[in-house]
């Protein structure tokens, strides 16, 4: 096959994977995604000799390249370092991967029929890529479906892996199947056996999935939620206006609809511009314009996003994360926050601790710190913000309800927000402020993850964004209301909490461990195997000799 026939080849697959992306794609259309890679790995496989090493490195760039372009761009409006980096990187990284996957087959004896490879070290990549200082997991592929939820009800078992263990074993069968038509024109019993599990692995989940969804049902323990979402521009108005005014806006809006019934009023993060210090947060003007709208309200329980700040004591361990003062000898810690509020005295904390590399993180930060006063002031605190050692919960006044305040980038990890429910939550509450990105596909893809997070935790769910998308999910991710975006806005909803853990919530991400284990020993298969060949040709040489 002619190089530029492998090219465009390469960019048919970045084409197809980009389509089948949530919102405006199909899923459907990632069953195909990778199989103009498998071919172009399939071709390079069988002529080694017209291609150079980097060669299925540099069509894979390609694909990946364009997937994640058009596909997350919208960062661009956010933080254009932030953007690049995250494009070039994160297709480098896929790029590896599938580069990966073609020397590992090299090492076995079929190597035809070793595209289980490919299943293997993507679901590996996927899962690693959850928990490190580079993690970037947007454009895992089980998150495609969050507005196809009907066919993903086993998420409960499987999280989002699952479903991204099924995009991949489809893309397999259809290479396969695609590849025995061509080859096979007239054998049609051939033909047919390869098409049977494509059939049946399309079918076959979704079945399953359909079973789950019409059989299950919430049980009534209903919880009246207000959320506000009082559309304040992130870039002119929310660090410019007063705190006061900030405040009220969203006060404002929760007041109209709430009643002596309310449990909960969800706020957006960031909603609190003061700088708020832990040792004096009772004293701070925000809380306590806070204190006197709950006054009216006993029974309520408020949540709100604030940036807060905490003053290490003289002979305190100092964190890695900790600034010193320009001025004296003293180190803090800034945390990107929820505020748990109520009428007890205490006030719930709660530090964002999944922080987007850059803006919130310093990747790498030992390596890194020297430089972190000119290299990260990327829309977010310059240098690393602090975590909470734990998920925190938060108990409701009656003593009846516990949540979380998952705050913005949080909610795209699965197992990291189960944690939350095995700590007690019986309902989930999303806090963020996706007005960076404007009137794009981010703030629209991030939305769509939510109701994924409901499926796999069996939890309803309410967020609120400072300007879109805020809405409630049920249990079975349902989205029952929702907001425009740039709009202020109130709702109200009446969800139902869940004491039961699913499967997923107990055990986590299963699969990316078991395939994360298994993708180490195919490696070291592969690199035995490789030093074995290797010999076995020079002794060959030699004999030849």
């Amino acid at each position: 096959m002619k190089k530029i026939y492998l090219f465009l080849l390469a960019v048919a697959s970045g084409l197809i994977l980009s389509a089948g992306w949530p919102m405006n794609g199909f899923p459907f259309l990632l069953f195909a995604g990778f199989v103009p890679l498998l071919f172009i790995e399939d071709n390079i496989n069988r002529f080694r000799g017209n291609f150079n090493k980097f060669s299925m490195l540099t069509y894979a760039y390609v694909a990946f390249f364009i997937w994640n372009l058009l596909t997350t761009w919208w960062i661009w409006n956010s933080t254009i370092f932030g953007a690049i980096m995250a494009v070039i990187l994160n297709s480098l990284f896929m790029a590896m991967v599938f580069s990966l996957f073609h020397w590992s087959k090299r090492g076995f004896v079929n190597r035809q029929n070793a595209n289980y490879l490919f299943v293997l070290y993507w679901i590996s990549f996927e899962f690693l890529h959850l928990d490190w200082d580079l993690s970037w997991p947007w454009l895992n592929l089980g998150n495609a479906f969050g507005m196809y939820t009907k066919w993903v009800q086993w998420y409960e078992f499987t999280g989002a892996l699952g479903g991204s263990l099924w995009v991949l074993i489809m893309n397999v069968l259809v290479f396969y199947f695609i590849k025995s038509l061509i080859e096979n024109l007239k054998l049609w019993k051939k033909i047919t056996l390869n098409f049977v599990p494509v059939l049946v692995f399309i079918i076959a989940p979704m079945w399953f999935s359909e079973m789950l969804y019409r059989n299950y049902e919430e049980k009534p323990n209903p919880v009246e939620i207000v959320v506000a979402q009082p559309n304040v521009n992130p870039w002119n108005e929310q660090y410019i206006l007063p705190s006061r005014d900030v405040i009220n806006r969203n006060l404002v809006l929760a007041d109209s609809l709430v009643t002596p019934e309310t449990e909960f009023v969800l706020c957006p993060e960031s909603a609190i511009q003061e700088d708020i210090w832990h040792h004096s947060i009772n004293k701070s003007p925000s809380i306590l314009i806070i204190r006197k709208f709950i006054n009216d309200y006993p029974n309520l329980n408020l949540i709100i996003g604030a940036s807060t700040f905490s003053l290490f004591q003289d002979g305190e361990k100092i964190t890695k994360t900790a600034r010193k003062f320009s001025d004296v000898d003293k180190y803090y810690d800034a945390f990107n926050s929820a505020l748990f509020i109520n009428k007890n005295e205490d006030i719930g904390l709660y530090h964002k601790s999944k922080l987007v590399p850059g803006p919130e993180k310093m990747p790498f930060q030992l390596l890194l710190r020297p430089f972190q006063d000119f290299a990260f002031d990327l829309g977010g605190t310059v240098g690393s913000l602090g975590m909470s050692a734990k998920r925190e919960v938060f108990t409701s006044v009656d003593g009846k309800f516990k949540v979380p305040a998952i705050i913005c980038y949080e909610s795209i990890y699965g197992e990291f927000c189960s944690k939350f429910v095995k700590n007690g939550a019986n309902l989930l509450f999303i806090i963020t402020n996706d007005g960076w990105w404007g009137n794009t596909a981010g703030h629209r893809q991030h939305f769509a993850f939510a109701p994924l997070l409901s499926v796999e935790t069996r939890r309803s769910l309410a967020r609120s964004a400072n300007t879109g998308i805020s809405g409630f999910i049920n249990q079975r991710g349902d989205i029952i209301e929702k907001t425009d975006y740039w709009e202020p806005a109130v709702i109200k909803a009446s969800l139902n909490a869940n004491d039961k853990i699913t499967f997923y919530v107990k055990y986590g991400d299963l699969i990316g461990r078991l395939f994360t284990f298994l993708s180490g020993l195919f490696i070291l298969i592969s690199i035995t195997s490789s030093i074995t060949n290797r010999k076995k040709l020079k002794y060959w040489r030699i004999q030849k000799q």
